[in-house]
């Protein structure tokens, strides 16, 4: 089986997590998306401490498809500098992670 990640990506509206999850999703370069709405984050940027609310996509893929991953999530985001980091998935239900596994494509 391949080793398994989540995708965490800071989005500025559910519109356009959504849009990122399904370009993703349709690549088959990652099984599925969650967006969680409402998420507040604190961070400076151009010499200020700035508070936004975001929307977080939480894509959940294999290693091998990061750079993918991260290819489509760079053009299709609003943000200058999007948020895209990869989280390893230590364990899991192993009939949920094969479907994963099935889902992404290997580069």
């Amino acid at each position: 089986m391949t080793p398994f990640v989540f995708a965490y990506i800071p989005c500025k509206d559910q519109e356009e997590a959504l849009s990122i999850g399904k370009q993703c999703v349709s690549q088959k370069i990652a099984a599925c998306g969650n967006i969680l709405p409402g998420m507040m984050s604190v961070y400076e940027w151009e010499g200020k401490i700035r508070t936004e609310t975001e929307c977080l996509l939480l894509l959940k893929t294999t290693q091998a498809q990061q750079h993918d991953v991260t290819e489509t999530v760079q053009s299709l985001h609003s943000y200058d500098l999007p948020c895209i980091v990869f989280l390893p998935i230590e364990s899991g239900h192993d009939p949920y992670l094969r479907w994963i596994d099935e889902q992404t494509l290997r580069p």
